[in-house]
């Protein structure tokens, strides 16, 4: 069985198979720590699925805002004249919260949320919090992961 295991403390993804870990993946978390509440711009903790895999045969760069490719490939000069914009790129793997009350349903709801594992422009820093609660990934290992995980594929974020 594969799973994926986050440590906010450590900015690290684990792949794990059987429960063995067979990858490791830099990533970056949220700016503002970790919390659930709907606004927070926290990363959510805890138990969660994958709901979706959006942008499957996508090119790499390929920019998206509300899920939907908009046709655009990211480009750094996109990045120089866009500095604060959100990037969100190649492909997105949308969270579903498993634990009611804590990061399922109402004011705490992952999804509603749109917490995501997405890639970002590769100039972007790894390793340590900066996102608005998603969790970053460089394009080509968000690719890899990608390929090897499927909806329902358990997710645990840890602090």
């Amino acid at each position: 069985m594969i799973e994926l295991r986050i440590s906010i403390p450590e900015q690290r993804l684990d792949l794990l198979r059987d429960g063995q870990a067979v990858a490791h993946y830099t990533v970056s978390t949220a700016a503002n720590g970790a919390g659930e509440e709907l606004g927070s711009e926290c990363t959510p903790r805890g138990r969660h699925r994958i709901r979706a895999r959006i942008g499957a045969g996508c090119p790499v760069n390929t920019v998206f805002i509300a899920r939907r490719p908009t046709g655009e490939v990211y480009t750094p000069a996109m990045g120089r004249a866009q500095p604060e914009r959100d990037w969100i790129l190649t492909r997105i793997l949308w969270l579903c919260g498993c634990e009611p009350g804590f990061n399922r349903f109402g004011e705490v709801d992952t999804m509603r949320r749109y917490i995501y594992i997405h890639g970002v422009p590769d100039e972007m820093p790894m390793g340590k919090p900066a996102s608005h609660g998603c969790i970053r990934m460089r394009n080509q290992d968000i690719i890899e992961l990608f390929d090897v995980v499927e909806v329902g594929t358990p997710v645990r974020i840890d602090a």
